[in-house]
């Protein structure tokens, strides 16, 4: 008798010749040993198809072709795989062939969220996850008040009883609409309730990131293309400063914009939000914050900088797109303001922006100069999270005689004061970053600009990316040796002017002019005055 390594050596020389022993093996379960005589006593037995072998009794060993074999290995291979989907079929069918009753308990176990994402297997799980019932544990649990301890338990079994014979009469899905739409607005009142409490210095929000960060706020932008398809893309890169943030988004597949016809910026924040980690699929909602045309980009755009593989264009305000060969999009930079940033992200809909309510001016009779004096401007120059300049001048006052062109200005740092001349640390440049490659656009940064009015209230707040230029204005030899830049920024509310050198010795910019520009229009419907008319 021939054991291991013989025997196998055996068993296939055997099967190599008679196919009727081949046949007749099962091949579906692991050798054993077997006896000599096993090859000249062999029942009746079938083909892995099921069809009975020819011969039931075999006596001896008749040679067969390559092809003969070759043909019982592929029909071997192919009943093993004809028996997967057969078992994943059985697999999948089960479930559905529970009892209502069985998945309802099921589902009783489970939390809001749960239950929420459950609905969205098929609609038989749709409108059992449903249940009036559960709802209405679950909102029992999250608004009604408890019960005193001193209460005996027949009153408290008595008001569960009561209300779950009220839920029999209300249509399915009651209590799930009016426990998701309660759990939104307490939320969103929890939030606000977080932004009460006011920085002195800048006029907004403390408690601005930690907000963000308990609501679960997150961002993302839809690409919509001129034939109607839309790519919508989760936050790929965010960074925290000390009155905006930046997000980015990038790993875009090839996206040419010219076949693009807009963007649009949304807050996103999960539907119940329970302090704790939020399912990346799981129910949120969205609050349209803005929206921009991507028609003629490239042209109407302002390029703010290049370097060897990108360009950046400023399309509005915050928005940067990086391209690549002037035309495949490499990453979208959006940078956010904290004013009024979490009522924008939270407050509206999917379709509708979130509308603030309109400034009503309070009028002032005694002071003839009401509106002109006792601005506070807070800038802050970095480059996501590395600052170069940030600070705070109060006591920013414009005089009747410079109101020109529908503008006052206000003369934050001035040329003939050295005093006030401020450098900016570091070295200047915009960083970006996508998948795989990474850069810095020198000569580029993000500035954030916020203008409190008298009162301490936001007049004039912005975060916008923006660059320097060389200016041919010589600077003054007896103060400054190296070339001079500037850099404009202008929106519907007013400009901003600045203006810097170059220190050779230190190896650093200084700024020698800043000035504000605020528009008249703006001005007067504030405070209620009618300056330049």
């Amino acid at each position: 008798m021939a054991t291991g390594r013989g025997w196998i050596l055996q068993q296939h020389t055997l099967g190599a010749s008679c196919p009727a022993v081949l046949s007749s093996i099962d091949l579906r379960r692991p050798p054993s040993r077997q006896p000599a005589s096993f090859v000249l006593s062999i029942r009746e037995s079938s083909d892995p198809f099921g069809s009975p072998a020819r011969d039931s009794t075999v006596s001896k060993c008749s040679p067969v072709t390559t092809m003969q074999s070759s043909e019982i290995k592929a029909k071997h291979i192919q009943k093993q795989h004809w028996k997967k989907p057969f078992i994943k079929l059985i697999s999948t069918t089960g479930i559905k062939s529970l009892p209502s009753e069985i998945i309802l308990k099921i589902f009783s176990y489970l939390d809001a969220v749960s239950l929420l994402c459950t609905g969205c297997v098929n609609k038989h799980f749709y409108h059992l996850s449903s249940d009036n019932t559960i709802w209405l544990k679950i909102y029992s649990q999250s608004f009604l008040r408890k019960k005193s301890k001193w209460k005996t338990e027949t009153v408290q079994n008595s008001g569960v009883s009561l209300s779950l014979s009220d839920s029999q009469h209300k249509e399915s899905g009651y209590w799930k609409k009016e426990y998701i739409i309660k759990k939104i607005a307490s939320g969103k009142a929890g939030i606000i309730h977080l932004l009460k409490s006011v920085n002195t210095y800048t006029g907004l929000p403390v408690e601005t990131k930690n907000a963000i960060k308990v609501s679960g706020l997150r961002w993302m932008i839809i690409l919509k293309e001129r034939s109607g398809n839309e790519h919508v893309m989760d936050q790929a890169d965010i960074s925290f400063n000390e009155t905006s943030l930046t997000v980015c988004w990038y790993g875009i597949n090839c996206l040419c914009l010219d076949n693009l016809l807009c963007l649009r910026l949304y807050g996103v924040t999960p539907v119940l939000g329970e302090g704790k980690l939020y399912l990346r699929n799981g129910p949120w909602r969205r609050s349209l914050i803005s929206e921009y045309q991507l028609a003629n980009v490239t042209q109407n755009a302002d390029i703010i900088g290049c370097d060897a593989l990108v360009e950046l264009y400023r399309v509005e305000e915050g928005v940067l797109l990086g391209l690549w060969n002037k035309n495949e999009i490499a990453f979208v930079m959006v940078c956010l303001h904290y004013h009024q940033l979490i009522e924008r992200s939270i407050l509206g809909s999917a379709t509708m922006m979130h509308v603030v309510a309109p400034h009503k001016a309070v009028l002032d009779d005694i002071d003839p100069e009401y509106g002109l004096h006792g601005y506070q401007l807070h800038i802050d120059m970095h480059n996501k999270g590395n600052t170069y300049m940030c600070g705070t001048f109060r006591s920013l006052f414009c005089r009747k005689d410079y109101i020109k062109n529908g503008y006052l200005r206000l003369t934050v740092i001035s040329y003939k004061n050295n005093s006030q001349h401020l450098p900016l640390v570091g070295k200047v440049g915009l960083s970006w970053k996508t998948d795989a490659l990474e850069g810095i656009v020198q000569n580029c940064f993000i500035m954030d600009v916020t203008v409190l009015d008298e009162s301490q209230k936001p007049f004039w707040c912005f975060s916008a990316p923006v660059n320097m230029e060389t200016t041919s204005r010589a600077p003054d030899l007896n103060k400054y040796f190296g070339p001079s830049y500037y850099l404009n920024y202008t929106d519907s509310i007013g400009k901003v002017h600045v203006e810097m050198v170059w220190m050779e010795e230190t190896q650093e910019y200084y700024i020698t002019n800043l000035v504000l520009y605020l528009s008249t229009q703006k001005v007067n419907s504030w405070f209620g005055r009618n300056y330049g008319v």
